[in-house]
């Protein structure tokens, strides 16, 4: 998944980066408001977690414009612990969740989770297809209960088809996903990716539609 941080001290933005990389996401990151903005307005984000006390232009201001243009990713916002009045305004703002300064690493992970499983309809932190089974919260994948070894890219290519499932995802939706934003996109490296996958995987399990891309069906199951 992509997971954009706005956070303007350097120290938690590199924590809060290092960690949901960890996780398995691929993670933007600003460290004012204007430039947080900017990136949830021009890039496609499965969730953000937002400080309110930004540079520039406050936190509840970037919130207000991303939902006036119909932005509508899962925002976790960060807040200030006795500013309660904050926390309300956020939820007003409409963000989907928020948590007090200081706070737990894993507690923040746990509900990045939580929003990442409602918005995609994931009721639990285990993702299934078929005998594939993507562990969301330890980063894992088995398959009929053995570990799979996977690489970051494979990994991330891997949780978004399995988030997706029987959705077909183009190659550059597919990139978009695996890269950061100012980084050399190529879809064509897609092919790689899926073909190492296709390797690792039960026979069957990533479909090639034709001129559109790929999806994950259950090995077996596809047509």
């Amino acid at each position: 998944m992509r997971i954009l941080v706005v956070e303007d001290e350097p120290a938690l933005c590199a924590q809060l980066v290092e960690a949901i990389s960890a996780a398995g996401h691929t993670v933007e990151s600003a460290g004012d408001g204007v430039s947080g903005h900017y990136l949830g307005e021009a890039e496609d984000f499965d969730a953000v977690v937002l400080d309110l006390g930004l540079p520039r232009l406050d936190g509840l201001s970037v919130l207000r414009r991303w939902r006036g243009a119909g932005r509508n990713m899962p925002v976790l916002i960060l807040t200030a612990r006795s500013a309660w009045h904050e926390k309300v305004a956020g939820i007003d703002a409409g963000a989907d969740d928020y948590l007090a300064k200081p706070f737990h690493m894993e507690e923040l992970l746990a509900r990045l989770r939580a929003l990442l499983r409602r918005v995609g309809e994931h009721a639990s932190a285990e993702w299934r297809c078929g005998p594939i089974v993507l562990d969301t919260r330890q980063a894992r994948v088995q398959v009929d209960g053995r570990p799979l070894q996977l690489t970051s890219h494979e990994f991330k290519l891997l949780s978004l088809l399995m988030q997706r499932k029987g959705e077909v995802l183009s190659r550059t939706e597919l990139s978009e996903h695996i890269y950061a934003y100012d980084s050399d996109r190529d879809s064509n490296t897609i092919e790689v990716f899926v073909g190492r996958l296709r390797r690792k995987l039960p026979p069957g399990s990533i479909e090639t539609v034709r001129g559109m891309g790929y999806r994950l069906v259950e090995a077996g199951a596809g047509a």
